[in-house]
């Protein structure tokens, strides 16, 4: 076997190799320097912006994509340099015929990425916002071009993808400086509305936290079948979770008992079971069978019984009154014999 052709190739490749060494080496020193550079750039652009203390997500938005820049700028001249032949226009050229398939593949990722920026320029909540969205609720961690992270209340995270949340309603319990709690308090139907209403803002007006402005309110909402609904609501200020629980925890015992101790009832849902008597005696007779109507003055409906004797005794009245008239007639002809 002739391995003259193999051996002169391997040579060429060697020569080509070593002719591109000092090219690798140059563009590998170059790439680690735009690497540090984008790093000390993401490092100016957060000192640039660090006196807007209120928006947080538009500093990490700037140094990220600082950061990224540099990358993409330290990437391409790294690439001219290994292959000097490479120039921006063939990139371009090059994208334009697998943009496509590209945009194809990564639909997802970019559609994250527009609205990852979208909502750290809009901000519709920050870093250290308490959101709920769809069946997570919590704070916010971080805001990425990907996906934001939020730690749920009971110690979890959860990753949400930012064109989720771009496209879908968010409920953000901490925009606001307040936030109103409410519940439902049901009296007995004897108590005095009025009394109730007084004692419930009371008492809201005597917990630590509870706003004076809006005032705690007292409103009645609900008829209900066992009790008169009245609504309390009262405002807080922080609004965050653990502020919320602590002051509905407070609320709500400081409303019990003081309406206990004024002796206001509290009812339990409370059911009347009425027996239907389906027996043919009682069936429909209002005297013995009550199914919350009165029993009524003077005569009442007969029961089916009653009625069924009724109909049978004046049946049996009409065919002794038809049959009598004939046998007085016949009785009437008969003569004793002489």
């Amino acid at each position: 076997m002739d391995f003259s052709i193999a051996w002169q190739q391997i040579n060429n490749i060697g020569r080509e190799f070593m002719a591109l060494l000092p090219n690798l080496i140059f563009g590998f020193l170059v790439f680690v320097a735009f690497l540090f550079a984008a790093r000390g750039v993401r490092s100016l652009v957060e000192r640039l912006t660090q006196h807007r203390k209120d928006s947080q997500s538009l500093r990490v938005l700037l140094s990220r994509l600082a950061y990224v820049a540099t990358l993409i700028m330290g990437i391409l001249v790294t690439v001219t340099i290994i292959v000097p032949s490479f120039t921006p226009a063939s990139l371009v050229s090059a994208l334009g015929i697998g943009g496509v398939a590209i945009g194809f593949a990564f639909k997802d990722i970019f559609q994250n990425f527009l609205a990852g920026v979208l909502l750290l320029l809009t901000e519709p909540f920050r870093i250290n916002d308490q959101i709920q969205y769809k069946d997570f609720e919590g704070t916010v961690e971080s805001i990425q071009t990907r996906a934001t992270t939020i730690m749920t209340y009971d110690g979890r995270r959860v990753v949400i993808p930012n064109a989720e949340l771009f496209i879908n309603a968010v409920t953000v319990n901490t925009a606001y400086d307040k936030r109103r709690l409410q519940y439902d308090i049901g009296i007995g139907y004897s108590d005095d509305i009025a009394t109730a209403r007084k004692l419930i803002i009371e008492a809201l007006r005597g917990i630590e936290g509870v706003l004076t402005d809006p005032a705690p309110e007292a409103l009645v909402v609900d008829l209900a079948g066992s009790s008169v609904n009245i609504r309390a609501r009262w405002w807080i200020n922080p609004p965050r979770r653990a502020d919320f629980m602590a002051a509905q925890d407070k609320g709500l015992e400081a409303i019990k008992n003081t309406l206990t101790a004024h002796g206001i009832d509290l009812p339990f849902p409370t059911q009347q079971i009425l027996l239907h008597d389906q027996t043919e005696a009682t069936d429909g007779d209002r005297k013995t069978q009550r199914e919350g109507w009165p029993a009524g003055e003077g005569d009442v409906p007969q029961s089916r019984q009653q009625l069924r004797e009724t109909e049978t005794r004046q049946a049996t009245e009409t065919a002794k009154t038809k049959t009598t008239p004939v046998v007085e007639a016949k009785q009437g002809i008969v003569t004793p014999a002489a």
